[in-house]
């Protein structure tokens, strides 16, 4: 195991539990589908659901210049981003050893604004195909408008950590005699039948990357 890379950053409750290592850390920031971020905004503490990429070591968010969260960012004040994948309930025979398995990670940093225009772009790409692979190279790209209207922020992969649970229960062994079920339920996010617009065009056929 890593150690971490900032004091702020290291995982104190169940610190077995913790990883600073940057494989663990990046897959559980590529497949989460969204992120929220904290901040101070006006004094107060802010907390804003949003969709995040990875580009190599930086987690970017994007969206409107008018965006209030954004607006605060580009400033340079402190940022948490936090994303979270539950893998499963896990039901032990007491209630108070009930738990979850997760994979977590907690980014602490300051965002900077991407302004070279292909690191912008490419950035727009990510975002893209993380919605669905594929994507980018069948709809229509960005238009000027569009690109300029599109703020990018930066933040530095360096004070972060991961937190996974894994596995069954941990009942106290005095209860491992109770005649109460335990063990766990798996949970998976998956994807639906594709529901067509109805405004869609008639002869459009859903895409291969999409159908696979």
């Amino acid at each position: 195991m890593t150690e971490p890379t900032a004091d702020h950053a290291t995982v104190r409750r169940h610190a077995d539990r913790g990883s600073y290592d940057r494989e663990v850390i990046d897959a559980i920031l590529d497949e989460a589908p969204f992120c929220h971020v904290a901040f101070v905004h006006d004094g107060r503490p802010v907390v804003i659901p949003t969709i995040h990429v990875r580009v190599g070591d930086s987690v970017i968010l994007h969206g409107s210049p008018a965006s209030r969260m954004l607006r605060t960012l580009e400033q340079g004040p402190e940022v948490s981003i936090a994303v979270t994948l539950l893998d499963g309930l896990v039901l032990a025979r007491s209630v108070f050893n009930h738990s979850m398995n997760y994979r977590s990670v907690v980014l602490f940093g300051r965002a900077g604004v991407i302004e070279d225009p292909g690191r912008k772009l490419e950035a727009m790409r990510v975002f893209t195909e993380k919605i669905l692979p594929g994507r980018w190279d069948d709809a229509r790209r960005p238009s000027r408008n569009e690109f300029k209207g599109t703020l990018m922020l930066s933040v530095p992969i360096h004070a972060v950590s991961a937190k996974v649970r894994a596995g069954p229960p941990v009942d106290d062994e005095e209860d491992r005699d109770l005649d109460v079920w335990a063990g766990v339920i798996p949970i998976e996010m998956v994807r639906g039948e594709p529901v067509p617009d109805p405004s869609l065009r008639a002869g459009i056929e859903i895409p291969d990357y999409l159908a696979e």
